[in-house]
């Protein structure tokens, strides 16, 4: 079993400090949290073992699981791979890309791994479909939250849109070409409400949408390719999908046929992918463990979740022009 530790003991940290604590494949060692109150108060209440130096933590474990909040990602993970600690840190990677791309030479200075936690890539939903997206050439996705103050230090593009943001790019083959985007700030200092049109070099275009002070929750995608329509509801872990094939000489009396202005006909069928129930946090550790024992690469590696912060900060270069 790995030996871990945790830096960070907010909402977020806690759930995972349970989850680990309940891995087959972790040894839960302790954690950090630089409000000792806190700190001593979650260690009281759970009975974790609280560490009131990060120094001591990162010394006494294998892998280091930074719940921090993003301003100090970088200072922690920095921490911990000079001392050749594997790192899973919570997204977004860290602040600024020139902070990722230093995470990038230090996990290959010291060979170790690192993941980032793009929970919904773990989604059951969107594991269930994602080997069916395949060539998608238009996507809209629209993510919204009711508000909440947690999160507002960041604008929502990081908070939020970040999230389908990686997604696409793990089902896009193909180069950003082009980038424009509005932000708008209501509550926050920083945007709460996005809408981003990104253009692929291959044609695809994603419109994505994210908002932070919505009346109701919302995680929806669709992607559309060539004969398929995939819709995935993140939220609600519920797809649909469907798809066409040319049309038999004799449809049958409940076929679903439609045909274009060319004459060509085509039959609509329905698919129905196996869902299957998970927990998307402890997936995402664990399938950490299983990279670092088995030497391959993370589902989410330190190089996708830094790819996800550049598209993301160029979305917030965009608005910020205007």
């Amino acid at each position: 079993m790995l030996k871990v530790g945790v830096l960070g003991a907010g909402h977020l940290g806690k759930i995972h400090l349970r989850l680990l604590n309940e891995s087959q494949k972790y040894n839960l060692v302790g954690f950090y949290d630089p409000d000792a109150i806190n700190g001593k108060k979650v260690a009281n209440e759970f009975g974790y073992t609280y560490f009131d130096n990060i120094n001591k933590l990162i010394d006494a474990v294998d892998v280091v699981d930074i719940v921090t909040p993003t301003l100090s990602h970088f200072d922690c993970a920095k921490k911990a791979m000079e001392k050749g600690r594997h790192v899973f840190i919570e997204k977004p990677i860290t602040n600024t890309y020139e902070e990722a791309e230093e995470l990038l030479a230090l996990e290959k200075k010291h060979g170790i791994k690192g993941q980032v936690g793009h929970v919904e890539r773990f989604n059951p939903a969107f594991s269930a479909v994602k080997d069916k997206i395949q060539n998608p050439m238009f996507i809209e996705t629209h993510r919204l939250a009711e508000f909440n103050p947690r999160g507002t230090d960041v604008p929502v593009v990081l908070d939020l849109m970040i999230h389908d943001i990686d997604a696409i790019l793990s089902v896009v083959n193909s180069e950003v070409k082009q980038i424009n985007a509005s932000g708008v700030s209501v509550i926050s200092n920083s945007p709460d409400i996005a809408n981003a049109r990104i253009e692929f070099e291959n044609g695809c275009v994603a419109n994505l949408t994210a908002s932070r002070i919505s009346l109701k929750n919302m995680r929806k995608s669709r992607f559309f390719q060539r004969d398929a329509y995939i819709s995935v509801d993140f939220l609600e872990k519920k797809v649909e999908v469907v798809k066409m094939k040319d049309a038999p000489e004799t449809p049958g009396d409940f076929d679903m046929v439609l045909q274009n202005a060319e004459g060509e006909k085509k039959q609509i069928y329905f698919e129905n992918p196996t869902i299957s129930t998970n927990n998307a946090i402890l997936d995402e550790l664990e399938t950490f463990a299983d990279a670092i024992n088995n030497n391959t690469t993370p589902i989410v590696s330190l190089y996708q979740g830094t790819q996800a912060l550049k598209v993301a900060l160029q979305v917030i270069a965009s608005f910020e022009k205007k």
